[in-house]
């Protein structure tokens, strides 16, 4: 595998030159500490500097947070001032196309050299699955805007199943319209050290990383791994599409997410996510966390008797 140096850009102590999107979500709380443990400044765009996120943010050394929305030009261009590597993530929302869009044209304007960008897993043009659409065709755009790039392409977050907390802790079951398809899931951490390593070093321009975990697994057998780490038995039940799409409305969901969402799950279900890909070991230089080490760490969250979750 190769071996990338680390760069002299950024230094710790100096200005921000590293801009970051979805600062506050999964996958940028755990970007925004390994930059601070490194000492790499930064600077956060978020929507609401006094949120309660926004403040855990603001304590990390190194961290400067500016206030601006992805939907507002002007706030953008501010934010923007001085980076030279910006790291870009929206929630998938139906708007989230026509934002980053906007966004890669206006790091070009700024001068911004590298944009290292969260996709997914088998982005593509064509596509049934309206999230690996928008990606492709934003990725298509960067590449051609002439600016450094690098694209994260994960496969299904093992903390997605943090989503089914409460059901796994009080009930012992977790849910979903999978069947026994396998799927290489992957650890939020490990997308966190690839980015943090395509923001902080050379060598990674102009590469697409497929992040995966090191097996693919069904369902059933997260369920096993969780119950091992919790003691407890833990069960996973198949649903149909239609009782996950149902239930998603019933929480609230936007239906342009929630029908996402099922499509996504289609996709699984047919077996297109089971490959094991080595895009953590090339962008970090070590190997991916398996979905054991994921659950126990994160055991007490699913309602094990002690421990505090590792990162």
């Amino acid at each position: 595998m190769p071996q990338f140096p680390a760069s002299a850009l950024p230094t710790a102590g100096s200005v921000p030159t590293i801009l970051l999107t979805g600062a506050t979500g999964n996958v940028g709380t755990e970007l925004t500490r390994l930059l601070a443990a490194r000492g790499i400044p930064f600077r956060a765009l978020v929507r609401d500097v006094t949120s309660t996120a926004a403040q855990a943010l603001q304590a990390l050394p190194g961290a400067e947070l500016v206030a601006g929305d992805l939907n507002d030009a002007a706030s953008v261009r501010r934010a923007l001032v001085g980076i030279e590597r910006a790291f870009l993530l929206t929630p998938s929302s139906a708007q989230a196309e026509a934002q980053q869009l906007a966004f890669v044209e206006q790091a070009r304007q700024a001068g911004v050299q590298h944009l290292v960008k969260l996709s997914q897993w088998a982005a593509a043009p064509d596509s049934p699955v309206r999230f690996l659409r928008y990606h492709a065709v934003v990725e298509a755009a960067i590449q051609a805007s002439g600016l450094a790039y690098t694209f994260l392409r994960p496969n299904l977050f093992m903390q997605g199943l943090l989503a089914f907390k409460d059901a796994i802790a009080a009930q012992g079951q977790f849910f979903a319209p999978i069947g026994e398809a396998e799927i290489s899931v992957v650890d939020v951490r490990d997308i966190a050290a690839a980015a943090t390593a395509a923001l902080t070093e050379t060598g990674h321009e102009n590469h697409t990383y497929d992040l995966t975990g090191p097996q693919a697994l069904t369902h059933a057998d997260l369920a096993q791994a969780l119950a091992l780490a919790i003691d407890r038995p833990v069960a996973f039940v198949d649903v149909p599409p239609t009782a996950m799409r149902g239930a998603l409305l019933g929480m609230g969901m936007d239906p342009w997410m929630a029908e996402g969402l099922v499509e996504d799950y289609a996709h699984y279900h047919r077996g297109e996510a089971a490959v094991v890909a080595p895009g953590v070991q090339q962008a970090t230089g070590r190997a991916p966390r398996a979905f054991a080490d994921f659950a126990r760490d994160y055991a007490p969250a699913f309602g094990a008797a002690s421990s505090v979750v590792a990162n």
